[in-house]
C-alpha cells in the first residue's frame, strides 16, 4: 500500500503502476484538498473566474449564469470526449489516472475530495477508462484524452475491467461505485492538465531503462562471442571522458564480463613484443558497434536520467488553469497546462531510443555478415548453406522496424499547429510526442528480440556454451528455453514475439 501525500516519487509511482501496489489518501491530502475547495467556493462569489462562471477557451468572454454553471462542467466533458485511433494501453491509462490524481491532490485546483476518492477506487479496483491515442495537442493539457477519463468519473463512457471493454455504468453498478457530482469546476480541473503525457512518459522511461539494460548486455555478449579486447570498456579509458553515462555503461560492461575467459587483454596479445607479421592475425580494434558501446549508450543513459527528472517534477506540479492559492487567497490565471516540458523530453527520449535500435541493428548485421565477423556462417545459418536460410528472413524485420523508428524520430515539439480559433496559437503536441515515443520503444524491443535470437544461435555456431561468463551463460539458458537451436528452417514470428515478451517483462 502506497500513501499519496504531498510528493510522489518516480519509484513509488512505478511501484503502483508496475507492481500493482494499492494506494490510500493521507489525512493531510484530504484536508488540503478540502480547504482549497472551501476557499474557492467562497472566493468565487461575485468574481469573474475562468471556467467557473465563464465559457472556455475563446468563449471565455461569455458569462455563465449561476443556474448553468454546473451543467457547463458536464457540457465540457461530453463535448471533448472526442478521441479516435487506438485505445491507450491499460498500463498507460493507469499511469495517466495516477498522475492526474496526484496533481489534483496538491490543493491548487479547487475540486471536491469526492473526485480524488473515486479515482483512487478506480486505480485500486483496476478499472481503466477507455482513452484513445488521437486527440490531444498538449496545450490546454491533454484535453481530449482527459475528457475520456472525466467521462467515466461522471458514470458515462466505457472502461476496461477484467480484460473486457464494458459500459461504465454497468461496471460501476457491479462494484457499487457512485459517479461524482459536479460542485464548482471539476470538469475543467479534470481535463486541463498534462497528466496523460506525463503518465505515458513515465511508462516510457521505465521501458527505456529496460531497453538500455538489454542493449548493454547484448553488447557484452557479442564482445564475448568475438573475443574482443577489454580496453574499450576499461575504467582508465572511460574516466578520460567526463560523462556519467559513458562511465556507468563501461562500469556495467566490466561487471558483466569480469569472469569471462574469452575477453582478451591487449597487453597479452599485442603489447607482448612478439608480433612481427606484416598483416596482424588479431584485430587491432573492433568495429564501432562493439568498441564504442560506452560512447553510444552513455548519452542514452544520461538522457533517460534527465527525462526522469523532468517527469518527476511535472508529476508533482499543479498543471491546470487557473491555479487556486489558499495561502495568498487568490486565483491565478495562466498556462501551467502547457505541455512543452514533456513534449521536449519525449522527443529527446525518442531520439535516444531510435539510436539504441540502430546500434542493435548494426550489431545484428555484424553477426549475420560473415565477411565482417569472419567467424560465423552467413546469417548464422546452422543448416546447409544455400538450402537453409538461418536468420536471413528475420533480419528484414529488424531492418524495416529500425527504419520505421528513424522515420518516427522527427520532432513533435516543433510541430505546433494553431487551433481553437487561434486561442491556442502555439501548442506543445506533448501527448503525440509521448505516444510516438512509446511506439519507438515497442519497435526497439522487437529489434532487440531478433538480435538476441541471433546471439544465442551464434553460441551454437561457435560451440562455446561452456566458455561463456556466468551472466552470458544464464541468459543463454533462459533464451534457449524459449527458442530451440535450429538448423532446419522454422517459422520465426512466434519466437520473436516470445523473446520480445521476455525482454519486456
Amino acid at each position: 500500500m502506497k500513501t499519496i501525500n504531498n510528493y510522489l516519487s518516480l519509484k513509488d509511482f512505478k511501484d503502483i503502476i508496475f507492481e500493482n501496489k494499492k494506494i490510500k489518501l493521507s489525512p493531510e491530502l484530504v484536508e488540503r484538498v478540502t480547504n482549497c475547495y472551501d476557499f474557492l467556493t467562497g472566493f468565487s462569489k461575485n468574481k469573474v473566474i475562468y471556467g467557473v462562471n465563464t465559457g472556455f477557451g475563446p468563449m471565455a468572454q461569455y458569462r455563465i449564469q449561476e443556474q448553468d454553471q454546473l451543467q457547463l462542467q458536464y457540457n465540457l466533458i461530453r463535448s471533448h470526449a472526442s478521441g479516435t485511433g487506438q485505445p491507450l494501453t491499460q498500463q498507460q491509462v493507469k499511469a495517466a489516472m495516477l498522475a492526474r490524481l496526484n496533481s489534483l491532490s496538491l490543493g491548487k485546483s479547487g475540486i471536491h475530495i469526492s473526485l480524488i476518492e473515486l479515482m483512487q477506487e478506480l486505480i485500486n479496483k483496476e478499472v481503466y477508462p477507455l482513452i484513445f491515442a488521437h486527440g490531444g495537442v498538449g496545450a490546454s493539457g491533454d484535453l481530449v484524452q482527459l475528457a475520456h477519463l472525466a467521462l467515466v468519473l461522471i458514470g458515462e463512457g466505457e472502461v476496461y475491467y477484467q480484460g473486457e471493454r464494458r459500459p461504465t455504468a454497468e461496471v460501476f453498478a457491479a462494484l457499487n461505485l457512485q459517479p461524482i457530482e459536479m460542485k464548482i469546476r471539476e470538469g475543467l480541473a479534470l481535463i486541463n492538465g498534462t497528466s496523460v503525457m506525463t503518465g505515458i512518459g513515465i511508462v516510457n522511461s521505465y521501458n527505456a531503462l529496460k531497453l538500455l539494460d538489454w542493449s548493454i548486455q547484448a553488447s557484452c555478449f557479442i564482445n564475448e562471442l568475438v573475443q574482443a579486447y577489454d580496453d574499450h570498456f576499461s575504467e582508465e579509458l572511460n574516466q578520460a571522458k567526463l560523462h556519467e553515462g559513458q562511465r556507468e555503461v563501461a562500469k556495467a560492461m566490466r561487471s558483466y564480463l569480469a569472469e569471462s575467459p574469452r575477453i582478451k587483454r591487449r597487453q597479452e596479445h599485442l603489447y607482448n613484443g612478439s608480433n612481427t607479421e606484416d598483416i596482424f592475425k588479431d584485430k587491432v580494434q573492433e568495429y564501432y558497434s562493439l568498441r564504442c558501446v560506452p560512447q553510444i549508450l552513455g548519452p542514452i543513459y544520461d538522457t533517460i536520467k534527465s527525462v526522469e527528472g523532468v517527469l518527476e517534477r511535472e508529476l508533482n506540479s499543479a498543471n491546470d488553469n487557473p491555479i487556486v492559492d489558499v495561502e495568498t487567497e487568490h486565483v491565478y490565471h495562466g498556462g501551467n497546462f502547457h505541455g512543452d516540458y514533456i513534449a521536449l523530453e519525449m522527443d529527446r527520449l525518442k531520439l535516444a531510443i531510435v539510436k539504441l535500435s540502430m546500434l542493435a541493428e548494426r550489431q545484428l548485421n555484424y553477426l549475420l555478415n560473415s565477411k565482417i565477423n569472419e567467424i560465423l556462417p552467413p546469417f548464422v545459418n546452422l543448416g546447409k548453406l544455400g538450402f537453409n536460410f538461418g536468420m536471413q528472413g528475420v533480419q528484414f524485420t529488424a531492418t524495416s522496424t529500425t527504419a520505421e523508428n528513424q522515420a518516427l524520430a522527427t520532432s513533435l515539439y516543433i510541430h505546433s499547429i494553431p487551433n481553437n480559433n487561434d486561442n491556442q496559437d502555439i501548442v506543445s503536441m506533448g501527448t503525440n510526442a509521448a505516444i510516438l515515443c512509446s511506439k519507438v520503444i515497442e519497435n526497439s524491443f522487437e529489434v532487440l528480440a531478433v538480435e538476441w535470437i541471433t546471439i544465442i544461435q551464434a553460441v551454437e555456431a561457435l560451440g562455446i556454451a561452456e566458455q561463456l561468463c556466468p551472466a552470458s551463460k544464464n541468459l543463454y539458458q533462459q533464451l534457449r528455453a524459449i527458442v530451440p537451436a535450429f538448423k532446419e528452417d522454422v517459422v520465426m514470428y512466434p519466437y520473436v514475439q516470445q523473446v520480445k515478451d521476455f525482454l519486456i517483462k
